[in-house]
């Protein structure tokens, strides 16, 4: 289960599958170009969780688990691009 604090992108509550699947997505890419291959174990549980859902827990931890500062370029990416229209 994943915590409140936690329901953000592709980790949020009552997503249709498309719409998750197109978070997660999103997610995998930036992990993808700002981590490389010390996110590769990342990038390989967000891919697999678009099919298992069961997956989003581990992914969220693994996200939690990154160096801190690989955390925050992933984070502010992530809020930059899926920041709501004005």
């Amino acid at each position: 289960m994943i915590p409140a604090a936690d329901s953000w992108g592709p980790f949020a509550v009552d997503l249709d599958l498309a719409e998750r699947r197109a978070r997660l997505r999103c997610l995998r890419a930036i992990v993808h170009l700002s981590t490389g291959p010390r996110g590769q174990a990342l990038t390989d549980l967000l891919r697999r969780a678009e099919q298992d859902a069961g997956l989003l827990a581990p992914s969220l931890s693994a996200l939690t688990a990154l160096d801190p500062l690989d955390k925050r370029r992933v984070w502010a990416s992530y809020a930059a691009l899926n920041r709501p229209a004005v």
